[in-house]
């Protein structure tokens, strides 16, 4: 079972995805991702998307907001991931040259239309809504199949 964050920064009207092209062996090569990763020993959920985010953009996330968990069975093939989802709209400091791919801050009303795996096209709007979701999206080989979401 693999532990993880995934986590959305917002100013202006713009959302910061991050293009996977840099990381050998990267199971997420040549699509955009929100940013985040999986969690170090002892931590709490945002304590992994507060480290996450400075290692990949170099910015200080000054708080959080949990929007939602998804489960992904067998996501990889491997291992169940559990991923909590989080939206930060104040933060500091200034962008790095990400050791995870390109960064670019993207409108919001064109993150559906970049290329993500299949259903992050479909929680994404869930982030702008005030509810919190939990889901359960299911993936065979890297395909998406299905998914479930209850919203609270």
């Amino acid at each position: 079972m693999k532990l993880a964050t995934l986590c959305y920064i917002q100013k202006d009207g713009k959302t910061l995805m991050l293009f996977r092209n840099k990381k050998e062996n990267d199971y997420h090569e040549g699509k955009w991702n929100g940013l985040g990763g999986k969690f170090e020993l002892s931590e709490s959920p945002e304590e992994c998307a507060v480290r996450e985010i400075k290692e990949e953009s170099g910015l200080i996330a000054k708080s959080l907001k949990m929007k939602g968990f998804i489960t992904f069975p067998m996501f990889d093939g491997n291992e169940d991931w559990y991923v909590f989802l989080f939206v930060i709209t104040d933060f500091e400091g200034e962008l790095i040259d990400s050791p995870e791919g390109t960064l670019e801050w993207i409108p919001n009303e064109k993150l559906t239309e970049l290329k993500l795996w299949d259903g992050d096209k479909i929680f994404i709007p869930w982030l702008f809504q005030e509810k919190f979701f939990s889901a359960k999206f299911n993936y065979q080989n890297g395909k998406f199949i299905d998914y479930s979401v209850e919203f609270y």
